[in-house]
């Protein structure tokens, strides 16, 4: 076991950069959603929309929608994805924002047509000021119920950061209170796997608030029982949580 477990601290030490799990692909897949939230936000993007990315990562995802140039703004909070994103997104016309407040985001009233947040926090009422008449939000959350399980094995207890009540009904009742229209929601808890240990170990170091205080050293008797789980059924599972909500602005 000390030989994996050396291999599971390197692990551990690697570096992370945006929002790009490209590293892990092959070693932990997610099982798809039932809806599709690019084609959604696609199908909304249209010749004259002004548009915002809330909590854009490392601007991955928002550059793969090819968003109309000068008329895309987005925002984000953590500042080493700020910086990239200040060094990246111009050049694809994309005007970035750093922001510290979800209640104070630094535009106009009724500035958008469509407002767009993928797993990122969010004030109802400051996106309904910022919603043009008629303009649409679009957004997909990760529940409080997410890898809750997982946690709970590797760190002994539930020591999740994240509101274990946050869910669909929770967040659209919420827009609803603000004065929106909600128009689809859906929820659904889909299966994450890995297919080794040391992918786990990487995805715990970066996803700190469902995994506060993990490591190697400290979680390393769980993480023994997890590989002998793996090495009789070929994968470790853990349960996520996501929930989508489409909801307009009245005219």
């Amino acid at each position: 076991m000390e030989k994996l477990k050396s291999s599971w601290k390197l692990e551990e030490e690697k570096g992370f950069e945006g929002w790009d799990f490209s590293g892990l692909d092959g070693r932990m897949v997610e099982e798809p959603l039932p809806w599709d939230y690019k084609q959604a936000v696609l199908a909304l993007i249209g010749e004259e929309t002004v548009m915002l990315d809330m909590g854009t990562g490392g601007g991955e995802f928002l550059l793969s929608l090819n968003p109309p140039q000068g008329r895309t703004y987005a925002t984000e909070a953590y500042l080493p994805n700020f910086e990239l994103c200040r060094k990246k997104l111009p050049q694809y016309g994309i005007d970035v924002r750093l922001v510290h407040d979800d209640n104070d985001l630094p535009f106009e009233d009724g500035m958008f047509d469509l407002i767009i947040n993928r797993h990122e926090s969010f004030s109802a009422g400051e996106v309904l000021r910022l919603l043009k008449p008629g303009g649409v939000f679009v957004t997909q959350q990760v529940g409080g119920q997410n890898n809750r399980e997982l946690s709970r094995l590797l760190l002994g207890d539930d020591r999740m950061v994240t509101d274990a009540a946050f869910d669909l009904h929770r967040t659209a009742e919420l827009l609803e209170d603000a004065g929106f229209i909600v128009t689809e929601r859906r929820e659904y808890y889909p299966e994450l796997r890995f297919y080794d240990i040391g992918a786990l170990v990487r995805f715990a170091k970066i996803i700190e608030w469902e995994f506060p205080d993990f490591s190697v050293d400290r979680c390393f008797e769980p993480l023994c029982r997890l590989q002998e789980q793996l090495a009789e059924r070929g994968y470790v599972a853990s349960r996520e949580h996501r929930f989508f909500i489409a909801a307009n602005k009245g005219v």
